[in-house]
């Protein structure tokens, strides 16, 4: 697979499909660099067109405490 920023849902698909594939390879091997320069990309993508809005304090708070009990 070429290694280029992604700009489409396309493609973005496609480098899905292509780190599912190479997931588990071995550490070193030039597979394993593809590997981790997909991870950038895709995580570069996900963080443009799909934001995680941070939760606001009060919430955070409550949803912790509502957690221990």
């Amino acid at each position: 697979m070429e290694l280029k920023v992604i700009k489409t849902r396309n493609e973005y698909q496609a480098a899905i499909n292509r780190l599912e594939e190479i997931f588990d390879k071995k550490k070193g091997s030039k597979t394993a660099v593809e590997l981790e320069l997909l991870s950038l990309l895709i995580e570069k993508y996900e963080i443009e067109k799909y934001p995680i809005d941070l939760p606001d304090p009060i919430e955070a708070i409550e949803f912790r405490m509502e957690q221990l009990g």
